[in-house]
């Protein structure tokens, strides 16, 4: 069963925030380049993609 692209998106923007405020990562003080926070900047952008792809099909569907 193939899961939903739009729920994958939204777990892991969670998983994400998880990860961002536990201890053991900031004890890491890991600074790279890209951070956390450009990931969910990255799935913010694909998730109102997808949304915006859902509203046009249903609007698609309705005037049919």
């Amino acid at each position: 069963m193939e899961v939903n692209l739009l729920d994958l998106v939204g777990v892991t923007q969670y998983l994400l925030s998880q990860i961002a405020k536990h201890p053991d990562f900031l004890k890491l003080e890991y600074y790279p380049d890209l951070t956390i926070g450009d990931a969910q900047t990255a799935l913010s952008y694909i998730r109102d993609e997808l949304e915006n792809e859902q509203q046009l099909s249903a609007a698609s569907k309705e005037t049919n």
